[in-house]
């Protein structure tokens, strides 16, 4: 039958199902039939032949018709997973139920009464309804469908390759199928690569499309605070009932892990052919992503005998939690497979840059935000990860990508979100030492960026894209600053030698943080200048001596710190410098950075294209509640400074609260002042005034500028080199104050942002499926649909 006519017998079928008022018999099987039996048709024609409204109608209408339909189809996913699809037929026929679930779902989510449908049992509907024993048949129909989604997934001559030697050889038996053996791709726990399929390749993303919209059930409940709320849908595909889990779940890995863009490492290859791999590696990464949705901060919950998963994984941990992909996950602990994730990862995150060296020469992927948030995942669930990641310098293979995008995305309001998970991963991998230690390499590879020409190291690429975002960022990355300096401090007593460039970079930061009114115009904005103070003592008490450039910039912006020591407190003061900022509402002026010549070849970051679609993000928690103060002891091994709830002050340990103490009470503070409700006082600034840490910058001063101003008067030099000479060689041991112990702000894991990347994550995901448009126009609540 021409593709046509199948297609005007299906619209017929949805034509009869909406005006239809009487309910349908679930054993009329020639009504139903037309709906997945004679038809081919894609995805998209299911989409334009099954519109919204009509689907609406139905439910509002004629529910046990809608109800009918889903269970159906349903059970002809069930029928296909238990005879192993043999026929083209068969094959045909869950396809298309699997397309109008995948139409229908949305809809049966946005209406709360709808919500429990698939969680109670359809009486009678059993598989086949052959009034088998009746445990099987009280399944819910969600639980059913997974399942079979599940097996099709490992379905010979569908979805992976048959073993068969010989048609002879009966079918392989789906039940007694070890799914183990039909991983789909090599990687973590496997060592073969099958021969690349196209059709297997689009019959998992059809079915991979499917378990995402079942999954999608978390979009249209609101942002709750408790996110301990567990997506039902993730907790069966995930857990023991599942037996399918471990090989599914390396699958996806594998898949991601392992897919290389460029065309088998032919440049240019890809205009050759169409890639077919990137729909499936697209839809796998946002299936991993979602079943990975698990607060780690709310569990400790005993969990699965960790006795069948193999080598790949490690089983020496106590037991983890209840998800098996977040258990498997968190175990995976050979050095073999921590490099295989590590390299794909960075060399998907790559790939964008490589297109600006040589262009259209590799494929340019748009998934990389997905990828961001798996290797959150994975530094977050598994430690030895983490370590591994900071081991060697590979970690810049992750650093400088995730740089690139923050860079390029500043100045979009629509990749707000973008910005923040790099800035979060920056963070996390901020509190490790080794982090630090890895900066100090320099950095030689010259992706075009907009930011200035510099010679230096890693760490100089870091803080030149900081300084950018802050000073010409968009503004709704304010809260983010915190986050930025934070960073800065975590790896400043680490940085051997920081360029010129940012050395000055560092310096304007702090002359735009200090002025007076940008001190007083928020409760909070002083913070900026503690942290940049915190980065320029670890500096010089632990990293003096290849430091020349930054002690020069210190020395020439001397009155800064001067004018800090002097602020001024009293109420007329303060009324000025408020009067002064109503007159420039530009945040901070690029005045005084010397902005060099942007890079060769860089574009200018540029704000979205209007009509852009975004989604909105929940507030991310502040940076106390972000992160928790540790101090590095001689030995180098962190202790946590936070005080244990039953723990008084009474311990006599100021150290951790010097800058601290009055942190909780200006986060209170804040949130009044967003309500205009919040003015300064002169008791305010008294209050963190005395606390400024200058006595070491101003002890370097004292110390060096009457040295410096008289090399100046002797050889009448106006020439750098001279002073940076004299300050290479110079020393101020037992000049300057006692070194202060390092402070490290290391993130921790919290409830607050466990609800930040749901509703980041769903907001991509729900953004990035335009082809069918899956979700577009229902009824969302965990997030806003905004146009720019």
């Amino acid at each position: 039958m021409g593709s046509a006519d199948s297609k005007l017998n299906f619209r017929k079928a949805v034509i009869q199902l909406t005006t239809k008022t009487q309910p349908v018999e679930a054993t009329d099987d020639a009504f139903w039939d037309q709906f997945w039996a004679d038809t081919a048709t894609s995805v998209q024609d299911v989409f334009a032949l099954v519109p919204a409204a009509e689907i609406r109608a139905v439910r509002e209408e004629s529910p046990s018709n809608l109800a009918t339909l889903c269970y159906k189809a349903v059970e002809k996913l069930v029928q296909g997973a238990e005879s192993g699809c043999h026929s083209e037929k068969e094959k045909q026929i869950v396809l298309n139920c699997s397309r109008l679930l995948t139409r229908v779902l949305p809809y049966i989510f946005e209406d709360p009464d709808w919500r429990g449908f698939f969680w109670s049992t359809v009486p009678g509907a059993g598989r086949g309804g052959q009034g088998e024993d009746d445990d099987e048949n009280a399944r819910p129909l969600a639980e059913s469908l997974l399942l079979a989604i599940a097996d099709l997934l490992f379905c010979p001559d569908f979805t992976v390759q048959s073993h068969r030697r010989s048609t002879v050889d009966s079918a392989e038996d789906v039940h007694s199928l070890d799914s183990c053996e039909y991983i789909w791709e090599a990687g973590v726990g496997f060592a073969h690569s099958p021969q690349p399929n196209y059709i297997h390749d689009v019959n998992r993303m059809e079915l991979l499309k499917l378990l995402l919209t079942c999954f999608s059930e978390a979009m249209y409940l609101p942002p709750a605070p408790d996110s301990g709320s567990t997506n039902p849908w993730v907790q069966f595909f995930c857990s023991t009932e599942n037996r399918h889990a471990l090989p599914l779940f390396t699958s996806l890995l594998n898949t991601v892990c392992a897919y290389d863009p460029v065309g088998y490492g032919i440049p240019y290859n890809h205009l050759l052919f169409s890639d077919y791999r990137e729909p499936l590696v697209e839809e796998a990464a946002q299936v991993l992503i979602v079943t990975l949705d698990h607060d780690s901060a709310t569990s400790a919950s005993p969990t699965v005998d960790g006795t069948t998963t193999g080598t790949a994984m490690d089983d020496s941990d106590p037991p983890g939690p209840e998800n098996l992909f977040v258990n498997y996950l968190s175990r995976i602990h050979r050095e073999e497979d921590f490099q295989f994730i590590l390299k794909g990862i960075a060399r998907l995150l790559s790939n964008p840059l490589l297109q600006t060296y040589l262009p259209n020469s590799t494929k340019k992927i748009q998934f990389h935000q997905e990828l961001l948030v798996l290797f959150w995942k994975l530094c977050d669930f598994n430690k030895k990860f983490l370590f591994f990641v900071l081991k060697s310098s590979d970690v810049l293979d992750i650093l400088v990508p995730t740089l690139y995008f923050l860079n390029d995305a500043r100045a979009d309001q629509s990749r707000v979100g973008l910005m923040h998970i790099g800035v979060f991963i920056l963070l996390l991998l901020s509190g490790e030492r080794n982090f630090g230690v890895r900066l100090n390499k320099p950095y030689s590879v010259r992706v075009p960026m907009d930011i200035p020409v510099f010679t230096g190291t890693h760490a100089d690429l870091l803080i030149v894209v900081f300084h950018k975002i802050i000073t010409s960022g968009h503004q709704r990355l304010q809260p983010l600053f915190d986050c930025l300096l934070t960073i800065v401090v975590n790896v400043s007593p680490y940085l051997k030698s920081l360029s010129m460039v940012a050395a000055n970079k560092l310096l304007h930061l702090l002359e735009a943080f200090s002025t007076t009114w940008f001190l007083f115009s928020a409760a909070q904005n002083h913070h900026l200048v503690f942290f940049l103070l915190e980065a320029f003592n670890n500096i010089i008490q632990y990293q003096f001596d290849g430091n020349s450039n930054l002690v020069y910039a210190i020395i020439r912006k001397r009155s800064v710190f001067h004018q800090l020591a002097n602020l001024p407190s009293d109420p007329p003061a303060i009324h000025k410098a408020l009067q002064r900022r109503r007159r420039t509402p530009e945040p901070l002026s690029r005045t005084g950075s010397q902005e060099g010549a942007s890079m060769e070849g860089s574009r200018p970051a540029a704000p979205a294209e209007p009509g852009t679609l975004k989604t909105s993000l929940v507030a991310t928690p502040g940076i106390d509640k972000l992160t928790e103060k540790s101090q590095v002891s001689e030995d180098g091994t962190l202790r946590s400074l936070e005080p244990t709830p039953q723990q008084s002050s009474a311990d006599g340990s100021p150290t951790a609260e010097e800058p601290g103490q009055a942190w909780r009470e200006q986060r209170r503070l804040s949130s009044a002042s967003a309500s205009g409700q919040w003015s300064p006082t002169s008791e305010w600034v008294l209050s963190w005034k005395s606390k400024l840490p200058l006595q070491t910058i101003m002890r370097l001063l004292q110390v060096l500028v009457p040295q410096v101003e008289k090399i100046c008067i002797d050889k009448g030099l106006t020439d750098e080199s001279e002073i940076l000479r004299f300050l290479q060689h110079g020393t101020l041991v037992g000049l300057l104050p006692v070194p202060h112990p390092i402070l490290i702000r290391k993130y921790q894991a919290n409830s607050g942002t466990a609800m930040w990347f749901r509703t980041y994550m769903w907001g991509v995901i729900y953004l990035r499926n335009v082809d069918p448009p899956v979700w577009y126009d229902t009824d969302v609540k965990l997030f806003e649909i905004q146009r720019v």
